[in-house]
């Protein structure tokens, strides 16, 4: 492999004219680093709809050497399946490194460099970071992710937005293995973020979370996941929460990824000894801590 790292950035898209195109020249103008953009287009439902997402995509693949459009037409459905696609059809074999993206940020210049310089470092084989939201209004917010690791918190929560996550190429290819032999367990699997750090997290693979903010997280209404601020986005996650589906998700990661503690994480008494180990912030630790007492989880 050459001196300057070579790096796979896999794109997720869908409508995203408004946003796409800012988003992918701050990809493109990475400092120290060689990449290629993938991109998968999650195809609408009504064809009414499309708002030539795909078009301006593969007129800049026709465009740029670095930038491939894969086959179009399945419709996925939200991003996380568009992700697991990504992971799965990507050859990951000439690259150094591989990065998610998702079509509405702005990365800083030195994202890459400095996820990189970490991982290329010894420090660590996957890579996320905290980010600064940004609003239509101005209003800019530090999202802080970089909290201590505890024992189970990838069973809980995922590193942070996906968008920061940088894999060392060996990973990478670990990861899509695991995807690829499991396809049928991976329709339980809602977000591809939570689930790459929880994968990482339980095969032992060195995370490091970054304090630095890599990246401006675009904050709009048609944010799948967003920023969580707020006394709206608060009850819409104790909603979730009441409804089991968070549950659900935490009992499906772990019946993927370590069936031997499913028992474990349905258990009342394991989550109430455990609970403090379940998040890595310490607010987020005894409201969990909270849920469990009181079987709203």
């Amino acid at each position: 492999m050459s001196s300057t790292p070579r790096i796979a950035v896999l794109l997720a898209a869908y409508q995203g004219m408004k946003w796409i195109e800012q988003q992918v020249d701050s990809i493109l103008a990475q400092e120290a680093v060689q990449v290629s953009l993938f991109i998968s287009v999650d195809a609408c439902s009504d064809a009414a709809q499309d708002d030539g997402t795909l078009a301006w995509c593969q007129h800049l693949s026709d465009a740029r050497d670095n930038v491939v459009v894969l086959p179009f037409g399945e419709r996925f459905g939200g991003a996380g399946a568009n992700f697991f696609r990504l992971l799965e059809d990507v050859d990951f074999s000439e690259f150094d490194a591989v990065s998610f993206a998702d079509q509405d940020d702005i990365w800083l210049s030195d994202k890459l460099k400095r996820a990189w310089r970490e991982i290329s470092s010894g420090k660590c084989l996957a890579y996320s970071s905290n980010v600064m939201a940004f609003w239509p209004d101005g209003r800019e917010l530090l999202v802080r992710k970089a909290y201590p690791q505890r024992r189970y918190d990838h069973y809980f929560e995922a590193a942070g937005p996906g968008c920061t996550y940088v894999f060392h190429q060996s990973v990478a290819v670990r990861l899509q293995r695991f995807i690829r032999a499991n396809k049928a367990l991976m329709q339980q699997v809602e977000l591809h973020d939570w689930f790459a750090y929880a994968y990482c997290r339980e095969q032992g693979i060195p995370w490091y979370i970054d304090e630095h903010a890599s990246l401006m997280y675009r904050q709009h209404a048609s944010n799948q996941i967003g920023v969580n601020q707020g006394a709206r986005a608060y009850l819409s996650r104790l909603h979730k929460v009441a409804k089991k589906s968070y549950r659900k998700q935490v009992e499906a990661l772990a019946t993927i990824l370590a069936p031997e503690l499913v028992t474990n994480v349905r258990s009342y008494r394991f989550r109430l000894r455990h609970a403090l180990q379940c998040r890595r912030r310490l607010r987020d630790r005894f409201a969990l801590l909270i849920m469990f007492l009181l079987s709203i989880y």
